[in-house]
């Protein structure tokens, strides 16, 4: 992480004050930004940016169950945008939630198991919020090659998530 924020920011790696204690979500000193990190078996995603964000990625082939999961952890409002989608349909459409809810899980520092019920993705996937808080989340997710992505932000006035403008993101097979 050091080296590609260094690149990034055309600083010495061993310059930049990251900390990455174990089991904790790293954080770069005041005045650096703030970064995001996630992995997967053959994947690495980077984010840094200005202010306060989230990333996940997963495999597009990533086996998972999907009716069990929406049914557990879903809200009834995403239940109801998932009916009647055909099994491999509802396996990519519960995938690309979970990665969206898992970014703003780490956007807000939370649980995997307590948190994920508590975010909702909009239908159009622009937008996640959480059910308890109100905190509203803008969403930008794509595929590059084998992954879907995700990255959350709170949105400022009148703006949108883009990662090109706000936040500069690297992704390494």
């Amino acid at each position: 992480m050091r080296q590609l924020l260094g690149e990034l920011m055309d600083v010495e790696p061993l310059a930049i004050p990251l900390d990455a204690p174990p089991a904790a979500p790293p954080t770069l000193a005041p005045g650096w930004g703030c970064v995001s990190l996630s992995h997967c078996p053959d994947a690495l995603l980077v984010g840094w940016g200005p202010r306060k964000l989230g990333v996940d990625l997963e495999r597009l082939d990533r086996m998972l169950p999907a009716e069990a999961l929406a049914r557990r952890f879903f809200p009834p409002e995403e239940r109801v945008q998932l009916r009647g989608l055909e099994p491999l349909a509802l396996r990519q459409a519960v995938l690309d939630r979970w990665v969206i809810k898992e970014a703003a899980i780490k956007w807000q520092r939370g649980a995997l198991a307590k948190d994920l019920p508590q975010w909702c993705c909009r239908e159009d996937l622009r937008t996640v919020v959480h059910c308890g808080e109100g905190q509203e989340l803008a969403v930008q997710g794509w595929r590059h090659g084998s992954w879907t992505l995700a990255m959350v932000q709170d949105a400022l006035e009148g703006e949108g998530c883009d990662a090109s403008r706000q936040v500069s993101m690297l992704c390494l097979a």
